[in-house]
């Protein structure tokens, strides 16, 4: 799915935080039964065949248990490299490995047409499915018409269960096969019925786009998934780096861009092999703070955000695809000077943002772009290095500013 925040409900910031998905705030009217019948004619509307949307009104059913899911999603406290010591360890590698030699050919053909190399695609392939071992086991249909009868994100939803009939008008898909992840992904990379509608490949030529059965079809949707994010042939995605510790820490930050020959001349050096081309923009990103490791996240990095948006997650499949590309394992030296908040830590620097004027929405334990933005000029004002990480220092300099602005 484009993973907004639904898949493993990581949030985007440094680190993941465990805190339930908030209750809803919304009401929702009207009987499922009454929705139904309204969704039914929309679609016809829409022209779905009557043929199929009768095909599919036995499985537009409600199912509770995927509210309680949606409504109760809760994330774990980890750090970057926490989470990604779990994703990328154990046996990840070497049968990511292995899948990239047994469909060698196959990743040849798909990166010469779309330009994205074999590493990339099989990063997310194992993270996403564990290279097609977990599908998920909900019916598809009935998860998606409860989710878009549900207020909190009706109309995302309505949506995705609108393509999923489209996906079987096309013939990509039969009722009876619809099968995957409760919130409504697919196949070995966990596609959504949207994207897996705009940008599967029938790519082993049977007439169909299978991203549940079909290896090629599989990877190669990945890859045009990719591309249309914006995935530039040819080039680097993500490089670990070592940097020196005066800095300008305040350009550490996704949102800023220089090019590499800036980053080498303020004392970045590449933690293997060496640096692209000089004119390359990049970002450096720190998603542990100062102390953590360290990363050139080049053009390219902008297509696993937009595969996923998570900071974190996308960070971590980034890694691994440079893992499986032949890099060493990330430097974990620094980050044994790194001390993760608490989520009760997290809410308290909110609340202190907030009283001073940052707008960050709630106080909701959820470190996201506006919190780390906030975070950053917190620093800035306070004398600490803005890496725009949450620290306990930070929130002692927040309260002791507190304590006298309230003498």
């Amino acid at each position: 799915m484009r993973k907004n925040a639904l898949k493993l409900a990581v949030l985007v910031g440094g680190i993941l935080l465990a805190a339930p998905a908030l209750a809803a705030t919304c009401r929702t009217s009207g009987s499922f039964e009454q929705w139904r019948e309204q969704f039914k004619k929309d679609a016809i509307a829409q022209g779905i065949s009557p043929t199929v949307v009768a095909e599919v009104s036995p499985e537009l059913q409600y199912d509770p248990a995927v509210i309680r899911r949606d409504h109760g999603q809760s994330v774990f406290q980890q750090t970057f490299l926490q989470f990604s010591d779990r994703m990328v360890g154990g046996a990840r590698i070497p049968n990511g490995l292995k899948k990239m030699k047994e469909h060698a050919a196959l990743f040849a053909r798909i990166e010469k047409q779309y330009g994205v190399p074999a590493p990339v695609i099989t990063a997310f392939w194992g993270l996403e499915s564990d290279f097609g071992a977990m599908f998920g086991k909900f019916k598809i249909l009935p998860s998606l018409a409860t989710l878009a009868y549900d207020c909190r994100r009706s109309d995302y939803f309505r949506g995705q269960l609108m393509d999923a009939l489209r996906l079987i008008e096309r013939g990509d898909r039969r009722v009876d096969d619809m099968n995957g992840n409760w919130a409504g992904e697919f196949g070995g990379l966990q596609i959504s019925t949207s994207d897996y509608y705009k940008y599967g490949v029938d790519y082993d030529g049977d007439g169909r786009r299978d991203v549940i059965k079909s290896i090629p079809d599989t990877l190669a949707t990945g890859a045009n998934f990719l591309l249309h994010f914006g995935w530039r042939r040819g080039e680097p995605w993500l490089q670990e780096v070592r940097v020196p510790e005066n800095l300008p820490w305040d350009q550490a930050d996704l949102a800023i861009k220089h090019p590499v020959k800036q980053w080498a001349a303020w004392g970045v050096k590449p933690a293997y092999g060496t640096l692209p081309a000089d004119d390359l923009p990049a970002s450096l990103i720190l998603p542990m703070g100062r102390h953590g490791p360290a990363f050139l996240a080049y053009p390219n990095f902008q297509a696993f955000l937009g595969w996923n948006s998570a900071y974190v997650y996308s960070t971590t499949v980034a890694y691994f695809a440079t893992r499986l590309a032949g890099a060493p394992v990330v430097n974990h030296d620094g980050a044994k000077r790194v001390t993760p908040l608490t989520t009760e830590q997290v809410v308290e620097l909110q609340r202190l943002l907030l009283k001073r004027g940052y707008d960050i929405g709630d106080a909701d334990g959820k470190i996201g772009n506006a919190t780390r933005g906030a975070i950053k000029q917190a620093q800035l004002k306070a004398g600490l290095p803005a890496d725009s990480y949450p620290t306990a220092e930070l929130i002692d300099r927040l309260r002791a500013g507190q304590s006298r602005s309230e003498r």
